[in-house]
Order: C-alpha cells, then structure tokens, then sequence
C-alpha cells in the first residue's frame, strides 16, 4: 500500500475538518466535549451514505436530485408496511431498500436509455416520490417506537452508534469498488469521456444505471437510519437533503465535471458540514447565519475545484479575477 500517496490524497480534507474542530474548540467551551462527538456522530450516518451515493453518480458526469425525496419514500414505505401493513421489521426493511433501489433504477434507465439529462430526470422522480411518501402515509408522521432503536442506539464502552459504524462501513466498500475494481475505473473513464470509453467496446450504460441504482439504495438505507434515530417515518424526511449531499461531495473534492472523485474524502466533507452546523450552533450563530456560512464553503470548495482542474491556467485566471492581469514572469 502507497502511504504517501494515501497521505497527500486524503490530508488535506482531514486537516480542514481538523483546523474546525480547533477553531470551535478555541470559541467554544462547550464543543470538544464527548456530548458534542456523540451527537456528531449519530447525526451523520444518513447524509454519509447518500453523499457517498451521490458521489458515484457525479462521478460519471451525472447528478441525482430525487435523494432527498427516495429517502422520504423509502421511511414512509418502512412505517407503513410496519404499522398498516403489520409486517415484521425483517421483510419491512427490505421493502424500504428495494423500493429505494427501484426509483434510482427508474432514474438511471430514463437517463440513459433516452439520453434524457439526470438533472430532469432525477427532478421529476423528486417530485413522484415526495408525492408518494404523502399517499402511503396520508401526510401523517408514523410513530414506530423501537422498531429500529437498536441501530441509534450508542454502543457500550464506545459511545458511537451502530449506524456510524455501518455508515463508514459503506465508505470504506465503495473506495475500495471505485479505486480497485474494474467497475470503478470504468465509472472514472466513462466520467472523463464517455464517447472514448464506448468506441473501445466498453458498455457504458450498465455502469451508468447501477451508479443510480447504488445511490437511490443508500438513500434507502439513509432513510432506515433516520427513522431509527427518530423513531418515526416522516414524509416529509429528507426535504432538501440533496443539496447538502452533493454539498459535501463538492466540498470532498469530486468534480461536478466527473472523471475525479473520492468517497472517502466526500466523508470528509460530511464531516466537515456537520461541523460547521453543530459549532455555529453553539456559538449562537442564527440559522440564516449558518446558512450564509456553509453556503459560502461550498461555493469556495467549487471555485478551488475549477482551478485545480485547470492546473497553473486556473490558478492565473482565478488572480486576473481577483486582482487584474498577473505580471509576466
């Protein structure tokens, strides 16, 4: 295993979260407490695997803005075949997955097979499954008790919930799947050109189908958590959530443009997220102060992106915006 490489690719995002942990602990009396990781961590699990979804998608040039809305479908499925339903907790899961599974399906196909752009496709499926989610609960929170408590609840002697560990779990399973199999140096080549990647006899739209499929399963899988945490199916779970996914796979370094990503650093960027939140949080700051701040993060990790794609030309385009035309030399 390469140390140095593994070093230089991830370093960076872990000091930027490092370097918040610090500067909120320096404002904060109350930030670097076990209270305050404890929190962290059972608030991050849902957003971990749908961004790390997401950014399998972006991967291949692509975006999924229905997240959000599968997730909201996928809990309201769960409540359902749970409360209405009567159906145990170990059929009524995999009817939340595969419901998940099949919208990121849909997404995918549509997509590919019609050459239909993802961000209309997948913004219709945002629509479908929200409105979905109202019908299957009648617009109604469904109180489901313990049927998932096991999952948030904190581990003994670790403090950590079981959903964090099987959120990292899935992080670490799709790095491995995109940097050494051939599935996932297929999804990098067919992001960076696609055309090249068919006309060498590649099938491109299997892999491109899967990507969503994988996503749309996660924000299944996101939805369980969230409805374990909570202890109740909400149809109106995940409303804007994929902003704040593909927030972090930006902000993990991922190119909007595909061709270049890394899940482990979309984590990274979670983290960084929640950080930011649950700090401003405690210094007082206001939620459209939070807003502006986290907003204003996203904007800077894309700018960086674009000048890191386009190498030395990107960095002197950045200063001839900033400061006029860069001196010669």
């Amino acid at each position: 295993m390469d140390w140095k490489r593994l070093l230089k690719t991830y370093s960076g995002m872990f000091g930027l979260w490092i370097g918040l942990v610090i500067l909120f602990g320096l404002t904060s009396d109350r930030f670097l407490t076990a209270a305050t990781f404890s929190t962290l961590a059972s608030q991050i699990p849902t957003l971990t695997v749908i961004a790390a979804g997401m950014t399998l998608v972006i991967i291949v040039a692509g975006i999924d803005l229905s997240v959000g809305s599968i997730m909201g479908l996928a809990g309201a499925i769960f409540g359902a075949v749970l409360i209405q339903w009567n159906w145990p907790p170990f059929l009524a899961i995999p009817a939340a997955l595969a419901t998940a599974a099949v919208a990121g399906w849909i997404n995918g196909s549509i997509s590919v097979a019609f050459r239909v752009p993802s961000f209309i496709v997948t913004l219709g499926m945002l629509e479908m499954a929200r409105g979905g989610s109202y019908l299957v609960t009648d617009s109604q929170t469904m109180y489901l008790g313990g049927a998932l408590q096991g999952l948030s609840r904190p581990l003994p002697g670790v403090g950590l919930p079981i959903s964090f560990f099987l959120a990292v779990g899935v992080v670490i399973v799709l790095q491995l799947i995109l940097s050494r199999t051939v599935f996932g140096r297929r999804l990098i080549a067919i992001g960076t050109n696609e055309e090249a990647v068919r006309l060498s006899g590649i099938n491109t739209r299997t892999p491109q189908v899967m990507v969503f499929v994988i996503c749309g399963f996660l924000a299944g899988l996101g939805a369980l958590f969230y409805t374990a945490r909570l202890g109740s199916a909400d149809p109106n779970a995940g409303v804007g959530l994929e902003l704040s996914a593909i927030a972090a796979v930006v902000i993990g370094g991922t190119s909007l443009m595909g061709g270049k990503g890394s899940v482990i650093n979309t984590f990274f960027g979670v983290l960084i997220i929640a950080t930011l939140e649950t700090g401003l949080a405690q210094m007082g700051a206001s939620e459209p102060v939070k807003r502006v701040v986290t907003g204003g993060v996203i904007v800077g990790a894309a700018t960086l992106d674009a000048v890191r794609n386009e190498g030395t030309a990107g960095f002197k385009l950045l200063v001839r915006k900033l400061f006029g035309r860069p001196k010669a030399g």
